[in-house]
């Protein structure tokens, strides 16, 4: 969607879109289950686990990290993520809210 659309969608229906295209790849939602398994790892951990090449990891790891949902701290020579858990919680209240809140018609 052009930017130039964004706007026309509530801020709501924007961050909902944001969350669920974040979690729309099987990748990402591999790497977020490994990281609340693990509380926090290194992104060669993250590697080593998914049949990915490190580029295309990081990629993922980009994209989760532009909606809030993985924080990456700097530790030395690599970077630490984690799952941001008020993000996390923000998420949950966006999906659960929005799943619950369309009634069946047919």
């Amino acid at each position: 969607m052009g930017a130039s659309k964004k706007e026309e969608f509530t801020t709501r229906q924007n961050r909902l879109a944001d969350i669920a295209k974040a979690l729309g790849h099987p990748a990402r939602v591999a790497i977020l289950e490994f990281l609340a398994k693990s509380n926090a790892c290194f992104c060669g951990d993250i590697v080593e686990e998914l049949p990915l090449s490190q580029a295309t990891v990081s990629q993922h790891l980009a994209e989760l990290k532009r909606v809030g949902l993985i924080n990456g701290d700097i530790d030395g020579t690599k970077v630490c993520y984690c799952i941001n858990s008020k993000a996390w919680n923000e998420a949950k209240e966006v999906m659960s809210g929005f799943l619950t809140s369309i009634e069946q018609c047919c």
